[in-house]
């Protein structure tokens, strides 16, 4: 899905785990500025299948393009945990609490 960040640059939105991994295989080559995961996605949806994609990406040594892997989850346990497993393998992570960067301009919220 596509939207718009509240600073303007468009984005894509992926609502699950499942579109996410998805979304990364679209993307698989290409230069990510930024990738931005939510641990939490709803009922039982978690990012980790997003995250084994790159953790495997990585140990196969194809690692994906990202500037900068930015965390975003009211799971702080969660949060920890893919910060550690994702900077392990050489990606640029950052902790964003409570960003307003996720917000979109159509008002819906944010997942990953």
């Amino acid at each position: 899905m596509s939207a718009r960040i509240v600073d303007g640059r468009s984005a894509e939105v992926a609502r699950s785990s499942a579109a996410g991994v998805q979304l990364l295989d679209r993307y698989r080559g290409q230069r990510l500025d930024e990738l931005w995961l939510d641990h939490d996605l709803g009922g039982d949806d978690t990012i980790w299948p997003v995250v084994e994609v790159l953790e495997r990406a990585a140990f196969e040594d194809r690692r994906f393009d990202i500037g900068v892997v930015y965390v975003h989850s009211v799971n702080p346990a969660g949060a920890t945990k893919i910060v550690q497993v994702l900077r392990h393998w050489g990606y640029q992570v950052h902790v964003a609490p409570g960003s307003t960067d996720v917000g979109y301009l159509d008002g819906t919220a944010s997942a990953s």
